[in-house]
């Protein structure tokens, strides 16, 4: 294969810790005990795709979970559930992406929500002083891009978007699942799996 040239990142559970039963729990704790049938980091039903899609805004979400939960949630109470999922930015990772931008073209592609978003930005920006576009040459959003990964547009938009050659790209995600579309573009693969984090990829040794 092509060396690489270019790296495309997910998000949550490559740069950023994540814990979907933490939410799941916060759920459980408000009454919501069957949310884990909606969704987990490997099954989404149609209302959370649609969200990460942007086809439903943030007031219309909200307003669907408080018909689902089995009791009276307030829109706080599921904003600060919603978000129990995500943890921290390890800065050895935010260094390791530093120095990679000196030598590849990087970008971010995350199935997010603008919730997620607003929650994610701020925990980043009060580490770093930074956002994540700061960081990356260009980061692509499944709510504001209307598309979401595994869909093969959203790697087809990165590609044109940026002039990159597919075989020369490699995208990173812990998620297996969503690598079909990138294979059919023509991008590279790596499956970043549990315990091993991004600071353990042979490409960034002797970084």
């Amino acid at each position: 294969m092509p060396a690489i040239k270019n790296i495309i990142f997910d998000l949550g559970g490559v740069i950023m810790n994540i814990d979907f039963k933490k939410t799941e729990k916060a759920f459980a704790d408000l009454g919501f005990t069957d949310f884990s049938q909606y969704m987990t980091q490997h099954h989404i039903t149609p209302l959370f795709s649609a969200y990460e899609t942007g086809e439903i805004n943030d007031a219309d979400f909200i307003k669907v979970i408080q018909q689902l939960a089995s009791g009276p949630l307030t829109s706080e109470q599921i904003i600060q559930a919603w978000n129990a999922l995500l943890l921290d930015f390890p800065l050895e990772r935010i260094a390791l992406l530093e120095r990679l931008r000196q030598r590849y073209r990087i970008f971010l592609l995350s199935n997010t929500n603008a919730l997620h978003y607003a929650a994610f930005q701020q925990t980043l920006h009060a580490l770093t002083g930074k956002l994540l576009e700061d960081i990356f040459e260009k980061a692509y959003f499944s709510h504001a891009v209307k598309w979401r990964k595994p869909q093969k547009e959203i790697y087809q938009l990165v590609l044109d978007e940026n002039n990159l050659n597919a075989v020369e790209t490699l995208f990173i995600d812990d998620t297996a699942a969503n690598f079909s579309g990138a294979e059919e573009v023509g991008i590279q693969t790596f499956h970043l799996q549990t315990p091993m984090t991004m600071l353990d990829i042979p490409l960034f040794q002797n970084l």
